[in-house]
């Protein structure tokens, strides 16, 4: 076959990067094949390939290359039921590899996979693949509970004891321990390192030497230690950061005061949680004579006392983020800074950066300055406090007396921008989060819904302005920068989205390619008075992208924001420090050409890995609050409770409790009848009796068991309010015009391989009469 140099161009491009589908328009930026006719002679050249069945063109108009025998390489997610799953790229659905396809792939394995069964991705569905390589390991130490053997096995097979590890592994995975380190005592929790990873013949057989002793698996605190050390968490700091610490005096510089904008006879307060200590935002607010506000958004200059590339910034660096857990703080720098010179205490002088931002009756900033100052805080707030206020507590009015009238005015700018932010389509997922509660011994007590009330609203208002504001001001400026983004949501998750909406009457309007966040804000709002809203919201929040660090200033989709960034918190996240650095340079002189070049180089690296390690600090957080919902219901066993249906799959249904544990019922529990999984509409549909579960119907459940150490709990169905309002003959009426399309596309497929295949045969019988031909004329 011959192929054009354009031809050969696009093929090559689209084999080299097989791992994805590509729209006309990508490839053509990919080539740099700019201009209308370049175009048109694209789409012809991707028509041909795909006629020739070089390429193949899927449902969305992308176009893929057909080498099915390449090797796709991705992240391996296990799952502790033997299954597992392929992460290989953002556009994408998952592979699903089986039981038994995963070879010796541990989770978080980077692997090359080799896709056995081909799935349609408008299903919403990975295709099946299997292991074949492991590219790189990812784990090279475990976490988990050591058994030691009887003298008679340690001499018979020369291990002192097993260890089953913690996280996303089979119950068959075992480490076994080696006589080379640490000798621990049988029930210690501890780190191994991995000596031998598992092999062909014994998928589930490790081998490693303990490291480290991280204390007795029933001792206080050491369940919770030993998931920051399966996640690779630091508790402690080294002693050079901790000595390099304790250089920096507590008491702010006099000399560099003098140079800065001096705010310490402003009116300035703080606002936060009463047992926060590392106070890292204050606000400031006056009224104008044009009406307008002045808000000065004032936060810790942490850059000031933390240098480029000193250790404690390399220790920042690879932390990327502080991390909250049940009972503790795990500091991104030591306490000496993040709650000490750092913090905004009140009346104590600080440096920070500030934002001042002229705000008028809309919500638009007509006009900001950002500025290096000197504050003294005049008032440390809680928001406990500072709602009572609001609420007309007049002992708590006279005690701040001083300060109400801000207040009052702060109170009425947050909900102009509010109403500023939900005009232009900015997502509110308000969804309810647990505080829980645990004795001196770590021991949960009990379980508290944090509510959220105008005082935290207001601060996350004034922090919202000022990050746009600043993020703004340096798109503009085009010098390189970081920014926090949240591209559009991917089509394939939006239009399940939307047909999961369609069970409860809701029409999702706009293109699901393009849908913009107002529309999905519509979507919610029609639920807003309903009771399953909370479950919608939270699936709506699962169907998008995950937010992150970037160079590229792409936006920020659930905001509705053209440009945002993380500018309010240097003291717990890593991004915004390296933000304030670029402010210092930026406002002390012009970045040279050379400078600039060199952050360009660095900031890249600098987004990925804090992404990275954001995502690991929620991993650790959603871990450790199961671990501890699982302990507090281990004595409500055969209790009752009230709940809603959180989420319905093949398997079974979870509910939320109103304290939001969760627990799964499983299917084979269902035993009334023979229960269908519709995965359109996230319900189960009785065979026999229609009966119907769906996501946000209210149940009562009884809990039937705990598994503390797998973090897990299962319940049992007691009763579930009817649903009345579903419409089966639209959902069947629906099925039907799917199965109609999907038969419809199956015979133009089958019609276009037909073509084809008449089309080479015809040309094979031109060629043989053209030669038939030329021998009668020799």
């Amino acid at each position: 076959m011959s192929l054009t140099s354009l031809e050969k161009k696009v093929l090559a491009f689209l084999k080299e990067n097989n791992e994805r589908a590509y729209k006309p328009d990508e490839i053509a930026h990919q080539l740099n094949y700019s201009g209308s006719k370049n175009y048109k002679k694209l789409i012809k050249a991707l028509a041909f390939l795909e006629r020739v069945n070089e390429v193949e063109v899927d449902h969305r108009g992308r176009f893929q290359s057909l080498n099915q025998e390449k090797l796709i390489v991705g992240t391996y997610r296990a799952n502790d039921r033997g299954f597992g799953f392929i992460d290989y790229a953002p556009e994408q659905p998952d592979l699903f590899v089986p039981p038994g396809k995963s070879g010796v792939a541990m989770n978080g394995d980077t692997v090359e996979v080799l896709v056995t069964k081909a799935v349609d991705p408008s299903t919403g569905k990975g295709s099946e693949a299997e292991v074949v390589h492991i590219v790189e390991r990812s784990a090279t130490t475990l976490v988990g509970v050591f058994t030691s053997f009887n003298q008679i096995l340690r001499e018979s097979t020369g291990y002192l004891g097993s260890l089953k590890p913690q996280g996303d592994y089979s119950d068959l995975v075992t480490v076994f321990i080696k006589e080379d380190g640490i000798h621990p005592a049988d029930q210690t929790i501890c780190l191994v390192e991995i000596t031998e990873y598992p092999q062909a013949d014994e998928p589930n057989h490790l081998e490693g030497v303990v490291v480290k002793e991280i204390g007795h698996k029933d001792a206080p605190g050491v369940d919770i230690l030993a998931i920051l050390y399966q996640f690779g968490i630091p508790s402690e700091f080294p002693e050079a950061i901790i000595e390099e610490a304790e250089q920096i005096p507590q008491v702010i510089d006099q000399e560099e005061a003098s140079r800065r904008r001096d705010l310490r006879d402003e009116l300035i307060i703080t606002i936060d949680g009463a047992d926060a200590k590392d106070l890292d935002d204050a606000i400031s607010l006056k009224r104008l004579e044009n009406g307008n506000y002045l808000l000065g958004v004032h936060i810790a200059d942490v850059s000031y006392y933390v240098k480029e590339n000193s250790p404690i910034d390399q220790e920042a660096f690879e932390r990327g983020t502080s991390v909250y857990l049940t009972d503790r703080v795990v500091p991104m720098l030591p306490q000496r800074l993040s709650n000490g010179i750092c913090s905004l205490h009140a009346n104590e002088d600080r440096l920070a950066v500030s934002c001042e931002m002229e705000i008028d009756g809309k919500g638009k900033v007509v006009n900001y300055d950002i500025f290096l100052s000197v504050i003294n805080s005049s008032y440390r707030m809680t928001y406990t406090d500072v709602n009572a206020i609001y609420d007309g507590d007049e002992a708590l009015r006279e005690e701040f007396k001083e300060i109400v009238p801000m207040l009052d005015d702060m109170l009425n700018l947050h909900l102009i921008l509010e109403k500023m932010r939900h005009q232009r389509g900015a997502l509110n997922f308000d969804a309810p989060e647990a505080k829980i509660i645990v004795d001196e011994n770590g021991h949960p007590i009990d379980i508290e819904l944090r509510e959220r009330f105008q005082g935290e609203r207001l601060i996350e208002s004034f922090m919202l302005a000022a990050n746009e504001t600043i993020a703004e001001h340096y798109t503009q400026k085009q010098i390189p920068f970081i920014y926090r983004i949240h591209e559009q949501p991917d089509e394939d998750r939006m239009q399940k989205f939307a047909e999961f909406l369609t069970s409860f009457g809701v029409i999702l309007r706009g293109n699901v390619e393009t849908i913009r966040p107002k529309q999905l804000q519509e979507a919610l709002d029609d639920l807003k008075e309903h009771p399953y809203y909370q479950a919608v919201s939270t699936l709506m929040l699962r169907s998008m992208k995950q937010a992150k660090y970037s160079e590229e200033p792409s936006g920020h989709y659930g905001l509705a924001a053209e440009d945002y960034t993380h500018f309010t918190s240097p003291i717990r996240r890593y991004p915004d420090l390296i933000v304030h650095r670029i402010i210092h340079l930026d406002l002390e002189r012009k970045l040279s050409n050379k400078e600039q070049a060199r952050w360009e180089g660095i900031l890249p690296e600098i987004a990925e890995h804090s992404s990275k390690m954001e995502r690991r600090s929620v991993d650790a957080e959603r871990e450790t609050d199961a671990l501890k919902k699982a302990e507090y219901m281990v004595d409500k066993v055969g209790q009752q409770f009230e709940g809603i249906i959180s989420s319905v799959t093949s398997f079974g249904i979870f509910v939320q409790l109103h304290n939001t544990v969760e627990g799964l019922i499983t299917l084979r529990k269902l035993t009334d009848d023979f229960y269908q999984f519709n995965q359109d509409h996230m319900i189960l549909i009785g065979e026999k009796t229609n009966k119907i579960y769906r996501i946000g119907q209210s149940v009562t459940i009884e809990v039937e068991s705990v598994d503390v150490a797998e973090k897990e709990i299962d319940f049992n169905l007691i009763d579930a309010t009817p649903i009345e309002d579903f419409d089966l003959k639209q959902l069947n009426r629906q099925k039907q015009i799917t199965k109609n399309k999907k038969d419809k596309d199956r015979n133009k497929n089958n019609m276009r391989r037909q073509a084809r295949k008449s089309s080479k045969q015809s040309n094979r019988s031109s060629k043989r009469q053209n030669q038939s031909k030329t021998r009668k004329r020799k």
